[in-house]
């Protein structure tokens, strides 16, 4: 049910300083970024690490990015925004920053915004709710519409601009009993303000923050002793004048379960975790009291219960329309028995509804992920429970790396150590709930597989649908899908594209326009797992290059007259293209305004890498035609893709009316012959071939007119080689087997013996040039200048732009914020001088 996917070290170990009152903190971005800081000093080096903030990628562990935060005191709080770029920190004094990307590089960071409450430790940290959730609906994962699976919740932020756009910011729980609130402006200043929870200001142990569909605020805090009220407040912020006001407003309290029991009144005296279930829900929350020896948990839930009436007043006639008086009062849904001590506590992030409705319907389907809850105990195993019945859903031992289902013996059992036990201060959940990271007490990072049965016998159809809808909600959300691949076994690929391609195919026409690069990036990633499909993930990798280029040399046609008919130039070019079939490109030509294809020379000119790759594209497709046989080569996937055939002949007539105006900008190709005309030969084989696969629902075979002709253009044009895939040393295509890998901050994995690169150098271009994957430029074998690599993908472009040109400029500004293969993922870094994987 958990297994450890890999563990990951610091290669001088610190040492801890087992200082109880010092947590460490981690957490998780939306975009499979970690965020961790530790309570650590390595006493080598005499460096205190506990005011260090270290990012990594999930896929690239080993590349840990600290940074030296400022902060005077030990970090108590991190918390990422929605978007997964920006990440809050808070200290023991008060502290709290901003940090953000600079360059959108993960690995270079700046703070951007800071605010202080001197000498008062932060105890809770949350950005201001943006005002979008989503739901996600398990009983409709049979649904072909993706708007049913995946709805938007009626939800307002916690403060809003004019117009109703949601004003950033972040809001903060003291020590002192102070909640403060900075607002991000759009000029970029920070208003702030802070206010007490209550009249009567007091000692806050433990706090935690949570949202109301209404726009408020609710903080639930406590003292630390269970002995003591767990008080609830409403929060509301607004600006006045310029200024940012905050009210508060006392809600219902509770007091624990075990306070109330003789048995256990003195048995746990401390409060120690306080978490609500969700983010959005702040009306259910998890309790956990603690002693030296043990601790205990409840869940507890806000219910509306009619006010008793006094019998004085029940023989009164009553008045028509009155309604019982109604009330706000926590009852106590569940609780656990007598557990090991709790050192950390995860719950999901999965949108899924948790009434019993639901619940029902997650037993029916099998579906788990998002119902369970993690605890970690000092003993160093974790369990997960039931987020609502707080039912043991399955255990996972650390010391020994396995995991049992409930009712299971563990096989060994294991004996208590001298010391301290290796043991787990800090746990997150990710996005989909099917991972979890843990950082122990000697500063170790450990990435630890959920699985989405969480210990059920399931049958790989039932397997296969629940990955199926986390990464269809990953698609819908935007999120990075990273975990669920953690899941995915390369006997699972072949299966997974192809559902995933049925199911986008079934969505309306403008859902399928959005998503049409995201699922060839999703795709792509899952083609990388298995061998057998890894010529496939170059398809994919050249088909998202396709769609980028296509769509920037048709955004710089213009129509000759201002007052444009309804369809823009490329759109008349993609109708004519579509409905002409002549196999000579001069003809199609002749149907189209030649003058809404004119342009300066010089942009033509600074375009000429991205017009000579569609060229090589295009000989290289034709030339391996007869060759694609029962090996599947690269390439192989475009033959019976009509609309990609399409696109390449659109780009092949443009390229054409420009080479007239600028002949300077045409692909160059090396032919035999003087007078061969190269296009007009490329052009009329891609049309044969384009009329084969025109209609994909009953796709053609090409004739053996078209092979043979393919098989002679070796002879006229020299086919270049192509370099198809950038090298990804990521570490998801590692850890497919059930073995943990031993990872170390600062040291790239390889398995051992193992050419790491084995996979795809046979789709590389066997010279040693390297390539800006996003430019279409070689580098050199040795490239001077700064680059940066996708952490998913591995493209490698370079840092700084070498073009002048507007139109140059417009193809560099698509990958400032993204990737080729992540079009929505801040995900690129900086190695000197190569980007990283070359």
């Amino acid at each position: 049910m958990m297994e450890v996917a890999y563990v990951c070290e610091w290669e001088k170990r610190p040492k801890s300083n087992h200082c109880p009152s010092i947590p460490l903190v981690c957490a998780w971005s939306c975009r499979n970024l970690i965020a961790f800081s530790t309570d650590l000093k390595n006493e080598e080096e005499d460096k205190d690490l506990s005011h260090m903030i270290h990012i990594i990628d999930t896929d690239h562990p080993w590349d840990v990015y600290s940074i030296n935060s400022g902060h005077t005191e030990v970090i108590s709080c991190l918390e990422w925004d929605q978007s997964g770029s920006r990440l809050l920190s808070a200290d023991g004094d008060g502290q709290i920053k901003c940090w953000g990307m600079t360059e959108h590089l993960v690995n270079s960071w700046e703070c951007t915004q800071s605010s202080s409450l001197d000498g008062d430790p932060i105890i809770a940290l949350s950005w201001l709710h943006n005002g979008v959730k989503l739901a996600l609906h398990v009983e409709k994962s049979g649904s072909t519409n993706f708007g049913e699976k995946f709805s938007r919740v009626k939800f307002s932020p916690s403060l809003t601009l004019f117009g109703g756009k949601p004003m950033e910011g972040w809001l903060a729980v003291t020590v002192s009993g102070l909640v403060t609130v900075s607002l991000l402006k759009p000029n970029g200043t920070l208003l702030t303000a802070s206010e007490s929870l209550c009249r009567l200001r007091g000692r806050v142990a433990v706090a935690d923050i949570a949202f109301t569909g209404g726009g408020n605020i609710v903080v639930a805090a406590t003292d630390g002793s269970s002995s003591s009220p767990v008080q609830f407040y409403k929060v509301c912020v607004s600006v006045v004048n310029e200024k940012c006001r905050i009210d508060t407003e006392l809600l219902p309290s509770l007091f624990m379960r075990c306070t109330t029991d003789p048995v256990r009144r003195d048995k746990y005296p401390a409060v120690t975790h306080l978490k609500f279930l969700t983010r959005e829900n702040s009306e259910q929350v998890l309790l956990c009291a603690s002693s030296q020896m043990g601790s205990i948990v409840e869940c507890w839930s806000l219910r509306k219960e009619g006010l008793p009436v006094n019998n004085i007043f029940q023989h009164r006639s009553p008045v028509v329309g009155e309604k019982q008086p109604m009330i706000l009062k926590w009852r106590i849904l569940s609780a656990t028995n007598d557990l090991e001590r709790v050192s950390a506590v995860a719950l999901p992030k999965l949108p899924i509804s948790i009434s019993n409705t639901d619940l029902k319907v997650a037993s029916d389907t099998k579906f788990f992920p998002g119902l369970g809850l993690a605890l970690a105990f000092h003993d160093g195993s974790i369990q997960i429970l039931h987020r609502l019945s707080l039912h043991t859903m399955g255990v996972f031992y650390g010391s020994s790396g396995s995991s049992q289902r409930v009712g299971e013996e563990p096989a060994i059992k294991r004996q208590r150590a001298g010391g301290p036990t290796l043991h787990f201060k800090a746990l997150q959940f990710s996005w989909t709930s099917l991972a979890l990271v843990g950082v122990d007490n000697q500063g170790k990072l450990h990435m630890i597989r959920v699985s989405p049965s969480m210990g059920q016998m399931l049958d790989m159809n039932t397997l296969l649908r629940h990955l199926l809808f986390l990464l269809e909600y990953c698609m819908v959300t935007g999120y990075d899908w990273w975990d669920v691949l953690l899941h995915a076994q390369p006997s699972m690929v072949h299966n997974l594209l192809e559902k995933l391609h049925e199911e986008y195919m079934r969505q309306n026409q403008a859902l399928q326009q959005v998503l049409s690069t995201r699922i060839v990036a999703v795709k792509a990633s899952l083609c990388k797992l298995s061998s057998a499909t890894a010529a496939r993930a170059c398809d994919f990798h050249a088909k998202l290059l396709l769609i980028a280029i296509s769509s920037t040399l048709k955004s710089l046609l213009r129509p000759h007259v201002l007052n444009t008919p309804d369809k823009s130039p490329g759109d008349r070019l993609s109708e004519i293209c579509a409905k002409n079939t002549d196999t000579d490109i001069d003809k199609v030509m002749i149907n189209l305004k030649t003058e809404e294809f004119v342009l300066d020379g010089p942009p033509l000119q600074s375009l000429q890498q991205l017009i000579q790759w569609v060229g090589d594209f295009v000989l290289y497709l034709l030339a391996n035609l007869p060759n694609q046989g029962s090996i599947v080569r690269p390439g192989f996937g475009f033959l019976r893709d009509g609309a990609s055939l399409g696109m390449l002949r659109e780009m092949l007539v443009m390229i054409r009316i420009w080479g007239l105006l600028k002949p300077g900008c045409l692909p160059i190709y090396t032919a035999t012959s003087d007078n061969q005309d190269s296009m007009f030969l490329l052009f009329r084989l891609l049309t044969k071939l384009w009329l084969c696969s025109r209609d994909e629902s009953h796709p053609q075979d090409p004739d053996e007119t078209l092979i043979d002709e393919c098989c002679l253009l070796p002879s006229q044009l020299l086919v270049p080689s192509m370099d198809w895939l950038p090298i990804n040393d990521g570490v998801i295509t590692k850890i497919q087997s059930k073995h943990p890998l031993r990872l170390q901050f600062g040291k790239p994995y390889t398995l051992p013996g193992v050419n790491p690169n084995a996979q795809v150098e046979v789709f590389r271009s066997p010279a040693s040039q390297r390539m800006d994957h996003l430019r279409c430029l070689h580098l050199g074998i040795s490239p001077t200048e700064d680059s940066k690599a996708c952490t998913r993908c591995g493209c490698v472009t370079m840092l700084r732009s070498p073009n002048k040109t507007n139109a140059m400029r417009q193809w560099e500004q698509r990958w400032i914020k993204n990737c080729l293969h992540q079009s929505y993922h801040h995900n690129s870094r900086t190695d000197s001088p190569l980007g990283r994987g070359h």
